[in-house]
This record gives C-alpha cells, sequence and structure tokens, in this order.
C-alpha cells in the first residue's frame, strides 16, 4: 500500500528523510481492526519524528501520521483517536507507557492504519472527511487545554500565544465558541487580521494585554512563556501543551507562588473528549481552520508546507487523490 513514512532521520533537515511509496499491510493484533484511510492531517509530531525525536533508527521505516478519518472495516464513517495506551482512572493519557500512532505503531498517512477497536469514534455525518481528519491531535489538544486543564467557562479571558499553528488557532475558535474573551498574539501583522475574523482581540507579540487573564494556551515555549506567566490573573492558569520555540525556559518562581498562578501540563486528549470535542463541533456547526489541502501525490509538499512556518490553521492530506 502507498504510504509516507520516515526512512532516515536528519536532526537539521527534516524533509530529507521523508520517502512516499510502498509499505507492508498493517498488521492487526487481536483487539485491533484496520481503517481505510479517506484523510489525514499533518503536524509538527511528524517534523518532530523525522529529526529523530521519540523515533529510533532501528524503527525504520515508520510511517507518519497521528490525525485520520476513514471507514473501517463494517462501512462505518469513523474518526481514529491517535492516543495508544491503557485508561489510569479513565485517562489514557495518563498511561506512562502511552504513545501515539506513529511512534510505535505505524501512522495514518497511508491507505489504511491498524489501530486498537476502542479508538474509532463515529464520523458526524456533519463533517467532511477532511474536516473531520483535522480534529484528532490540534484540536483535541486544544480542546483539552481549554476544558479539561484550563476549566474555561463563558466570561473568562483567554490569551492564546502564537496563534496561526493548527493547536493556537483551533484554541482560538473554541474558546469563542465556549463563551471566553479571547486575545491571541501573532508577530505576523497578516495572521492578526485573520485572528480578528476569528472573534479574537489581536495582540502583537509580547505586547501588554488589556486585563490579565484566567487561562493562557501556551505552545510557543521559551520565548512566550515569560509573557504567558505574566498575563495571568492571580489564581490564572497557563495551561502548556508545546514548546516549538525551545524547551528550557527561565521561571521566576516569584510570579508563580506569589500570585498563586498554576501552570499546568496537558497532552493531547481522551476517547472521551474527542467525542465532546466532536460534539461541540457539530452543535456550534464549527468547520476546523485549514490551511490547505493537498492530495496524497503532494505529501511531500504537505510537508514542506508546514515546515515553512508560514501556515494558519490545518494542513490536510486528501487521500482520494
Amino acid at each position: 500500500m502507498r504510504a509516507a513514512y520516515a526512512s532516515s532521520l536528519h536532526p537539521d533537515d527534516p524533509l530529507a528523510g521523508l520517502a512516499v511509496g510502498d509499505q507492508p499491510e498493517p498488521e492487526v493484533p487481536d483487539g485491533w481492526t484496520t481503517v481505510e484511510v479517506r484523510a489525514s492531517s499533518v503536524n509538527h509530531h511528524d517534523l518532530w519524528s523525522l529529526r529523530g525525536v521519540g523515533l529510533r533508527p532501528e524503527q525504520l521505516p515508520m510511517i507518519l501520521g497521528c490525525d485520520a478519518a476513514g471507514v473501517d472495516e463494517d462501512g462505518n464513517e469513523v474518526v481514529v483517536h491517535a492516543v495508544i495506551g491503557e485508561p489510569v482512572d479513565g485517562d489514557e493519557t495518563l498511561d506512562p507507557r502511552r504513545s501515539l500512532l506513529s511512534e510505535r505503531h505505524p501512522g495514518t498517512i497511508a491507505e489504511r492504519v491498524a489501530v486498537p477497536r476502542r479508538n474509532l469514534v463515529p464520523k458526524p455525518a456533519a463533517l467532511s472527511f477532511i474536516d473531520a481528519a483535522c480534529l484528532p491531535t490540534a484540536w483535541l489538544t486544544a480542546y483539552r487545554m481549554l476544558t479539561t486543564r484550563g476549566q474555561v467557562a463563558p466570561g473568562s479571558a483567554v490569551l492564546v500565544q502564537g496563534a496561526g499553528g493548527g493547536v493556537a488557532t483551533a484554541a482560538v475558535v473554541l474558546a469563542v465558541a465556549l463563551g471566553a474573551r479571547v486575545y491571541a498574539t501573532s508577530r505576523d501583522p497578516a495572521k492578526r487580521e485573520r485572528i480578528a475574523a476569528l472573534g479574537a482581540t489581536p495582540v502583537a507579540a509580547g505586547a501588554r494585554l488589556p486585563e490579565r487573564v484566567d487561562v493562557v494556551i501556551e505552545t510557543v515555549g521559551a520565548a512566550t512563556l515569560d509573557h504567558s506567566i505574566n498575563s495571568a490573573k492571580p489564581g490564572g492558569r497557563i495551561v502548556v501543551a508545546g514548546a516549538t520555540s525551545g524547551s528550557v525556559a527561565t521561571v521566576d518562581l516569584r510570579r508563580l507562588f506569589f500570585l498563586q498562578r498554576q501552570l499546568l501540563g496537558s497532552t493531547m486528549g481522551t476517547r472521551a473528549e474527542l467525542e465532546a470535542l466532536l460534539a461541540l463541533i457539530t452543535d456550534r456547526g464549527i468547520r476546523p481552520v485549514i490551511d490547505t489541502i493537498y492530495g496524497f501525490t503532494e505529501v511531500r509538499e504537505a510537508f514542506a508546507r508546514l515546515a515553512s512556518g508560514e501556515v494558519f490553521g490545518k494542513v490536510a492530506v486528501d487521500h482520494s487523490r
């Protein structure tokens, strides 16, 4: 079957190890099933994998991709939940041995993918395969950050750092849908205009906000963490789920303990949260923000687009072309 996969690892030039070609059909352990993938999307996780983060040379070739929507063996239209793990108190993200598709098991940018049966969620009929394939990683991450971890309520004030990328753009749309006042930063004036169109108040990177916020959505990392902490009100929550600008940051602990700010980690989301996200999107008529859609024959261009840093929203792959 055709697939996009990591053939070699290159820390400084991730696209050098990207290959598109034939790969073996997926193995299907007991309790697993296969999905014919109709659409997938590309995440920074895929670029990190090509750099060798989370992948070892002996695991290659590894089919890339966490996100997929398609049709299961019984003909049902489904969305694939990418977290492979056993629930701990009902939460599979707390399993210390959890992984994502494309880390230990072949990923979704292929004609077919094998997943545990419990990882399949019915696709709402109102969503296209392309829209559904944009949700299981970036949008689910944003949903968990806002709800389970951030506890955003109607009337909350929310800051989203680095709006433009998949998680941050999803966080803007979802926070607005949850009734929050949303501020979002970007260094790019053109992206700030697009942020405003999504219902948020755009702010230049590092600029002072009109108010301190209840919740900060932080995926940028070292470059913005100090601003995130300073922007939270006393008792506010800074929810961190990424570090694209660097993972080592200096924190003035006095700004945390004296004002009782909370610095919270967040990773992906549960199957139940994915179901809740799909229900919210369907009920509110929301559709994911999509930067570009490529055919499967253009997978390399899709990866290059994501690597350019110029995206606004998700980069999707239509497996029908």
